[in-house]
This record gives structure tokens, C-alpha cells and sequence, in this order.
């Protein structure tokens, strides 16, 4: 399942060093500024449970329903967040956040809930949606199976800061594309080969 938003105005830094998965966040970057990002979220032990790649394309499960409906439902809980090009595959989903610059309206969410968590993310910085994503999606999917309080998604995300229009571009292609190369694909624990396309973007070669 692949969704396309429209376009919307990024304030994005042509000078911004690229991130690659050896550090998990951009040492002294600040992830509540306005930006565009594209995060890589995987199921816990990356068990394929969100759905299913069939002729080149994702049939979500049940699971990966309730996934894609709470991706698209960060705008009404994050008011200066949007959410542009995005995919459910079969144990991830990868996709696009926009921070704008409205900060006034902070959530109010799932994560917010949670008891006993110690760590608390900035109010609207990147992390915090991931966060309240994560959440809310564990909560319904939990209810679905019965299963209150188990863990769904990995603990950690991958993050990468989309620097100007061509990375934008770059990164929508590789998602909506990403069901056509499942086979190649990093986290599929069956691949039979790798994608140069894959490895660019997350920086294979310098991580390895």
C-alpha cells in the first residue's frame, strides 16, 4: 500500500552532511526544527506480519492496515506535521514526515499515556511522533490480537534528513518503488542480492 501526498514547501538545508545508519541521530542536529524526513520504522525481530509482497505488490495484513491508518493520521495529532510519500511493506514501512514551523499545537497522544516511561522526546520534535506512531499502532494492534502490552515495533527508527528537492525526489522513488525490489531489499530476511539504489541511500558502504 503506497500513499502519494501532495507536494508541500520544505525549508531544507543544501549544506546538511548525510546520515547514515552507523549513528542513529545527527550528532547536534535538532529534530523539532522544520524539515523533511524520511524514517524507516521495523516490526520487532523484523518478522513479516504487516503484510505480503504478491505480483510486485503489498497486500497488508490486518496488522499493516492499522499501520497505515495511523501513519496517515499524524497530521490530527501533530498540527505542524504532514505526511508525504509513504509504504507498509512486510515487516517496515518507510516514510516521509514534514515538520513545519507551527509549533503552538502539541499532542496529545498515545505516547503521552504510557506509564512508567522515563524518556520523554521533545514536544514535536521528530522522535516524539515516531514515538506516538508507534504507540497508538502497538495499542490497536494489541487489542487485535489479544496481546496487551507486547512489544510490536523495534525499539529504535531509522531517520535520514532529506536535504533539498533532489533527495526529496530520490526518497519518493525509492518508496514507492520499494515493493518492485522486495527481493533486494535489506530487511527482507530472504533477499537474494542487494540494490544499489538501497545501499546509496542508507549509506551501505560506509556503515559496513
Amino acid at each position: 500500500m503506497i500513499v502519494v501526498a501532495q507536494a508541500v514547501a520544505l525549508l531544507l538545508d543544501d549544506n546538511m552532511k548525510i546520515h547514515c545508519p552507523r549513528s542513529i541521530r545527527l550528532k547536534g542536529y535538532d529534530y523539532a526544527q522544520a524539515g523533511a524526513y524520511f524514517v524507516t520504522i521495523c516490526t520487532h525481530g523484523r518478522d513479516c506480519i504487516l503484510g505480503e509482497i504478491v505480483d510486485e505488490e503489498v497486500i497488508v495484513s490486518s496488522y499493516g492496515e492499522i499501520a497505515k491508518t495511523c501513519f496517515e493520521d499524524i497530521p490530527q495529532h501533530f498540527a505542524h506535521a504532514k505526511v508525504d510519500a509513504f509504504a507498509v511493506m512486510p515487516n517496515h514501512l518507510h516514510g516521509i514526515i514534514v515538520l513545519l514551523n507551527t509549533m503552538e499545537v502539541v499532542a496529545q497522544h498515545a505516547a503521552q499515556l504510557r506509564k512508567g516511561v522515563s524518556f520523554k522526546p521533545d514536544p514535536g520534535s521528530l522522535s516524539s511522533v515516531v514515538r506516538s506512531f508507534k504507540s497508538a499502532s502497538t495499542k490497536r494492534i494489541n487489542e487485535l490480537r489479544a496481546t496487551p502490552g507486547s512489544v510490536f515495533w523495534q525499539r529504535n527508527y531509522y531517520e535520514h534528513v532529506i536535504r533539498n528537492d533532489r533527495d526529496l525526489d530520490r526518497i519518493r522513488e525509492y518508496i514507492i518503488t520499494n515493493p518492485l525490489k522486495w527481493a533486494l531489499d535489506r530487511e527482507n530476511p530472504q533477499r537474494t542480492g542487494s540494490s544499489p539504489q538501497e545501499d546509496a541511500l542508507f549509506c551501505l558502504d560506509r556503515a559496513q
